[in-house]
């Protein structure tokens, strides 16, 4: 017996349109990952951010933090502690030169500062859909 199959395909074209950002996204989860056990390596990448403060005193470090908080409300700030000093650090900066202008704009409150390589966390997407 011979049996024939056929099948009927219809031809057309199909048009995605998607916002921007979820390539983005995309490729911030598939990007590879620097150590084995890091768990926060899909939201965060390598970024600058820039340290104001450098000392062992808490209040100081507080201090530092209000200061720079009350310049720059919507940028966020990071206080670590590691024996025996507090670090201050500002901001998530994709760039060198991004954390360079901040410096510069930072030097009449802050005169020893330094711009530090770390992970950052991404930046705070814009979710207002509203027209």
């Amino acid at each position: 017996m011979l049996l024939s199959l056929s099948s009927f395909a219809q031809r057309g074209t199909v048009e995605i349109i998607k916002d921007p950002r979820i390539d983005t996204l995309i490729a911030r989860r598939f990007a590879p990952t620097r150590g084995a056990g890091n768990t926060n390596s899909t939201y965060s990448s390598l970024g600058y951010r820039v340290q104001i403060y450098n000392g062992s005193n808490r209040s100081d470090a507080y201090i530092a933090q209000a200061k720079f908080q009350d310049q720059y409300p919507n940028i966020r700030t990071y206080i670590t502690y590691r024996e025996p000093n507090f670090k201050v650090r500002v901001g998530d900066f994709r760039t060198r030169l991004e954390a360079t202008k901040m410096m510069q704009e930072l030097r009449q409150w802050f005169p020893l500062m330094f711009i530090i390589s770390e992970k950052i966390n991404p930046p705070k997407l814009d979710t207002d859909t509203q027209p």
